[in-house]
């Protein structure tokens, strides 16, 4: 699959494949003849886990580092899962007070109508009562 395809098919730039492969997130792609960029299928799973990743809010530091332990093989298992586990709890973190600021923003929006009224009511009421006086 060519860079164009991949881009598309995975919503990240050509700059950002690019990027991705230069830094090691992706291993060196296979080229053609003509030296352009073919994706292999096992290349599509690294990007795909590498896009999850970053979506789930992993540091490109840590996805190196990462993608280095595994290179190592198997003797690295522990410190990988380690830096997982560590990053699943960040993110567990993360989705827990977005979780807070979510119901507080319900809160808001289910009640703004009610408070704008009675807002808007005592500022009548206050107009009205200057006019009562006089």
């Amino acid at each position: 699959m060519m860079i164009a395809e991949v881009s598309k098919k995975y919503e990240l730039t050509q700059d950002t494949l690019r990027y991705y492969e230069r830094i090691g997130l992706i291993p060196n792609v296979n080229r053609n003849k003509s030296g352009i960029r073919d994706y292999t299928d096992e290349d599509c799973k690294w990007i795909s886990f590498v896009k999850c990743m970053r979506n789930a809010g992993l540091q490109i530091e840590v996805l190196t580092k990462y993608l280095d332990l595994f290179q190592q093989g198997k003797s690295t298992h522990d410190e990988r899962k380690g830096l997982l586990v560590k990053q699943r709890d960040l993110l567990a973190k993360k989705i827990e007070e977005m979780q807070e600021t979510l119901e507080r923003l319900n809160y808001k929006i289910e009640n703004y109508d009610q408070r704008l009224m009675a807002k808007e009511l005592e500022l009548l009421n206050q107009g009205n009562s200057d006019t009562d006086i006089k």
